[in-house]
């Protein structure tokens, strides 16, 4: 892939001695994977608040239109594929690249002006002050129906959504939100390079979550839904496909926590610090 200058590895800002006053806030990189987002990507980038933003870095996955074009001249950081990788795969070179740049706090946002950009700083505060590993800007805490979701895609992600919450004991009111936040530590604790390069990879990256111990540390808050034929949907054969694929996921999960098939993507890279709550 084409790495270009611009995405350069940032300097690690460390710990402010005592007398130096307020700890400066954490580094906040936003990573967008893209395919096909000419047409919605400046919308997005307008409605993104700046001034807590240290950088943002737009991963292209081959795409037929002009959105590396548009990219550029918004003055994004462009890292290019030289094939076709997937929605996982896209995620993949994002986080990568985002740790690279001595992210401490990573939000994927989808390009396509779908999620409400503008909620940003509400996302990521839990992540700031510690409270949270992970957060998720879920639809479903509003009217997804009145934004214009399909009815038949609200029942299936209902649907997914119970049976998740179940496996993983967790309340969540959505898992397939495409705004989500994450921790430095998160990401270097979960081992989301062995996960799927299709769209079932959010899925598996929050059983890695849940399986590491960190469960309790996933949070959401609510995000206005947009659908409009601008922006990206994945039609009724592909959610078939996908909601198969995470019914897997949950297997997979729910083996390896009763120790009947343990799984390497199930393993935190590195053991969780002693006497912290997850």
């Amino acid at each position: 892939m084409d790495r270009p200058s611009d995405v350069a590895p940032a300097g690690d800002a460390g710990s402010a001695p005592p007398d130096a006053g307020p700890r400066p806030r954490p580094k906040v990189v936003i990573v967008m994977p893209a395919y096909n987002a000419a047409r919605t990507l400046e919308r997005t980038y307008a409605d993104i608040p700046h001034h807590i933003i240290d950088g943002i870095i737009l991963v292209d996955d081959v795409s037929k239109d002009e959105t590396v074009e548009v990219a550029r001249q918004l003055g994004l950081a462009v890292i290019i594929h030289q094939q076709n990788l997937g929605y996982g795969g896209n995620q993949k070179t994002c986080y990568e690249a985002a740790l690279a740049q001595g992210a401490e706090v990573v939000v994927m946002l989808h390009p396509d002006y779908q999620y409400d950009a503008t909620r940003i700083p509400e996302l990521i505060a839990p992540i700031v002050s510690g409270e949270k590993h992970l957060m998720l800007g879920s639809r479903f805490l509003g009217d997804p129906i009145a934004g214009g979701m399909p009815k038949w895609k609200y029942v299936a992600n209902r649907f997914l959504t119970i049976v998740e919450n179940f496996a993983f004991g967790l309340r969540l009111s959505e898992y397939h939100t495409g705004l989500r936040a994450y921790s430095r530590r998160l990401l270097e604790t979960i081992p989301y390079g062995l996960n799927s390069n299709d769209f079932v990879f959010d899925q598996e990256l929050i059983a890695q979550v849940v399986a590491a111990g960190m469960g309790r540390r996933i949070g959401e808050i609510a995000v206005p839904t947009r659908y409009f034929n601008e922006a990206s949907s994945v039609g009724f054969k592909r959610s078939v496909v996908y909601g198969t694929s995470t019914l897997r996921v949950v297997a997979r999960y729910l083996l390896h926590r009763l120790g009947l098939r343990r799984s390497a993507k199930l393993t935190a890279r590195s053991p969780q610090p002693p006497g912290r709550d997850a």
